[in-house]
Order: structure tokens, then sequence, then C-alpha cells
């Protein structure tokens, strides 16, 4: 045979009884359901069978029974009221087979055996519930009875669960309210509160819960991030501390922050969200932010932590503070994204579209704002960019400066003639005379000899008579 535990409490029943089979046709389990055989189809041993009202043949056969699979620890069986409601008494139906069985009631079998065991089980309960199980095991380490079969098993035609359909009432009819109106369930008997409704608490559920707590008993205490919640269900409904959100105060802002979760998030480094409480941006801020919230676009800066200083954009505007670009352009004289880049060499001006003067000393080389020549003007220009021509009194100094150099070089170049030619002059005076000596030998030794140095000798009459050569002597 088998042992069984009901899990609901003790007592006598008087078994002329008014209340209502509450467990008929409700929704019930089995663990281990029989398994289906030929000979036992699953139909005549399902878990519905135990709450189907039928109990006529509580054979196997007779279909009106349920049956849990063999060879297992436990064997669990249970049916569900739908709601939490008032129990009076129970009442269980065995099969035997059709056999006539006495015994006595019982709450928790631990010696019953296979001649004591009751074909009808009853035991009063004055609880309120929702689910009735029924259980049974063989545990390991346990002695039980000699005539106890080795595993636990269930064989339930019926089991009938007597109370009263609607909570709230009390009385043989289930008529009667319960008396106190901030008690849930009251003694289906006496009417005695037997539990308050949340919320509440006292012999008589007429306390409310304190601040902070709610729920059963009052026992559950509120969410710590609720500024005050429902004494009922607990719902935070005087609103949530900065950074949480939810019916219960549960949950973190997201990409929020604050009372509400209304503030919105600032520009945090990588798009990571802010602190859900005081929008701090943990990693720091994004490229063109500064600030504890990063909030704060940089001020003619630009890039991470504002570091990078702006160009020099049209009209000293601001850069753009994330990329540092000039939104209306560069200044004069700079180029670029950014307008950091001076114009090119020989360029200068708005977009670097002017070109330097052509006549400035080094062509084309000019400041790269205002185009005026580094080094100064060619000859006949003037002016900061060597564009005006020079004036008539300019004109001529500049002409006799120019006039008086000519004459300075000529000179020079004159005298250096004059001295090459007195040089050459005294060596043709040497050589003359040493040729004179030579031809007065030659006379000597042969006056019948033509005279080859008369042309020589009428040339250097020539040049003693030479007023320039004189001068020069």
């Amino acid at each position: 045979m088998s042992s069984a535990g009901l899990y609901v409490c003790f007592g006598l029943l008087s078994m002329s009884s008014a209340y209502e089979n509450i467990a008929l046709n409700k929704s019930s389990y089995q663990q281990y359901p029989y398994p289906e055989i030929p000979a036992l189809p699953s139909f005549l041993t399902e878990a519905h069978n135990a709450v189907d009202g039928l109990k006529s043949n509580l054979s196997v056969f007779g279909g009106q029974c349920a049956q849990s699979g063999n060879n297992q620890q436990n064997a669990t069986w249970w049916v569900n009221l739908t709601s939490v409601l008032s129990i009076h008494h129970i009442t269980i139906y065995y099969r035997t087979e059709n056999r006539q069985w006495d015994g006595v009631v019982c709450f928790k079998d631990i010696s019953y055996t296979e001649s004591t065991i009751p074909a009808v089980f009853n035991t009063t309960c004055p609880v309120h519930g929702q689910y009735v199980i029924y259980f049974n095991e063989r545990s390991q380490g346990v002695t039980y009875p000699d005539d106890y079969s080795t595993y636990a098993f269930n064989e339930l035609c019926e089991l009938e669960v007597f109370g009263c359909p609607i909570p709230g009432y009390y009385g043989i009819t289930c008529s009667i309210p319960c008396p106190d109106p901030n008690c849930r369930y009251c003694h289906i008997e006496t009417g005695a509160c037997q539990g308050c409704k949340p919320g509440t608490r006292g012999h008589r559920c007429e306390i409310a819960c304190p601040f902070g707590f709610f729920g059963q008993d009052c026992v559950n205490s509120c969410n710590n991030t609720c500024k005050g919640c429902n004494t009922v269900n607990g719902v935070c409904d005087t609103g949530c501390y900065p950074g949480w959100k939810g019916k219960y105060c549960h949950e973190e802002c997201d990409k929020t922050y604050g009372p509400g979760c209304t503030e919105t998030c600032g520009h945090c480094f990588d798009s990571k969200p802010c602190h859900h409480i005081n929008g701090s941006c943990v990693n720091g801020c994004a490229s063109g932010f500064l600030g504890d919230a990063c909030m704060k676009a940089c001020d003619n800066a630009y890039g991470l932590g504002c570091r990078e200083p702006c160009g020099n954009c049209l009209d000293s505007k601001p850069c753009d503070h994330t990329n540092g670009s000039c939104l209306n352009g560069c200044a004069a004289g700079f180029k670029g994204d950014t307008c950091k880049e001076v114009c090119d060499s020989g360029y200068y001006g708005m977009k670097c579209l002017q070109e330097c003067s052509s006549f400035c000393k080094l062509s084309k080389s000019c400041h790269h704002v205002s185009g005026h020549c580094k080094d100064g003007c060619k000859n006949g220009w003037q002016g900061m960019d060597c564009l005006e021509v020079e004036s008539e009194k300019q004109s001529f100094y500049g002409v006799l400066g120019v006039l008086c150099g000519s004459l300075l070089l000529n000179g020079i170049f004159i005298a250096y003639i004059i001295i090459l030619r007195k040089s050459r002059n005294r060596r043709s005076k040497q050589h003359h005379t040493n040729t004179k000596t030579l031809n007065t030998i030659a006379v000597e030794h042969d006056k019948n000899v033509p005279n080859v140095n008369d042309g020589y000798q009428e040339l250097g009459e020539i040049g003693k008579n030479d007023t320039t050569y004189d001068v020069l002597q």
C-alpha cells in the first residue's frame, strides 16, 4: 500500500454540510502520469478524473480515478481553485477496486496498513488557499512499515474541497459578509478575521501601514528610490527620486537623468549614457564640449577638452566647436578647413586669390594678409604693394644717381686704360732706345747699309711732339 500526506490542516468533521465543492472541475495536475498501455488508456488515469465529481466506480478501469506512474520516489497531484478561497474541509476518495474499507480520519499517514487505511478520507481545514496538494513519497533513509509499497504513487478517485466559492463571506451558506471591512479573510464558521487586506494591520485591520511599508501585514518595504509608495501594492504614487522611473522606481533613467528622467544627457564621450542621477559623463565629454554634464560648447576653441584654439575665421567669428571648421570661411590671408594655413607664396588676401605685385623687389614676395612687399620695390615703383610709379623729382634724382654711377664707372674704366697705355709706352720707349744703340753700332760697321729705322724714328718724333703724351710724361 501507499502512505500519503495532504498539505492542509487536520480536524474532525461533521458529515452533514452545506458547503460547496469548490474543487469540482477545476484545473488539476499529475507530476508523473501513469504511462499509457493498450490495456489502460491514459484517459482512465488522468489527473482530471479526481475532480470530475464521479466516484461511483473506484476501480482502476472505471475511468473515475487519477493514478500516478510506477517506480517514482514521490507522487504529487494538485488542484487549482483559481483564487484564494475559504476552505472548510476536504474529502478524498481512494481507489479501492470497489471494496468496502473501514478506518478513521487522518491528516498525515505514518502508520496506516492495508487493513486500516480509509477508503474515504476527510479532514477539516478552516484555512484559505488556492492550491490543494496531495503528496506521497518514499524518501531514502526512512524506514516504512512492512506492507508499504517500494515506490510512491497515488490512486485518487475523487478529491473534494468544500468551502465558500466567493471570498469575504462566511457561515454555513457563505452568505454573511466578513464583519471587518479591511479583513481579507475571515473564519468560515465564526467570521473572525484571519488576515488583513494589504495595506492594513491590527486585530481588526484598522491600522494603515506606516510610511515606507506596504502589502499583506505591512511586511514589505517600499523601494528606497521611491519617495513614498502605496500601502496596498507598493506602487510609487508620490514619485521617484531623481534618476529613477517605473511604477516601483526600480528602473534607471535611460539616456536621461534627474527628477522624472526629464533632463537629456549631454554630449558624453563615445555617446555613452550619462549618470542617471546627476547627468555627469563618467568617461568625459565628446569633442567640442565641456562641463560636468558636457552641455557647454567650446568657446573659441574646439576638439576634445576644448584644447585646440580656433583658426583665423572670417570677421573673427568662432569656429565649429567640434571640428574647428570656419563656417563662413577664412579671414584674409588664410586657407584650409580650420583657416590655420597662410596663403601660398605669391598670393594674399581673401581666399588667397590675389597675386603679389610683380614689382616687389623679390618678385611676388608679399605679406599673406595685406599684400605689402616684404623687401621693398623694384626701381621706378613705390607704395607698400609697389604698384605706384615714382614721382618726377624722385625720377630725376634716380636718373642722376644712375648717371653719376655711370660716370664713375666710366672714369674708372678710362683711368684703367690710361694706366695701361702708360705702361705700354714706357716699355716702348725702352725698346726704342735699345734699338737706336743697335743702329748706331750697325752704321759704324757698315755705313752703306740702308737705315731701316727711319720709319720708327719718324714715329718717335711724332711721339715726342704729341701733346697728350707730353702731358702724360
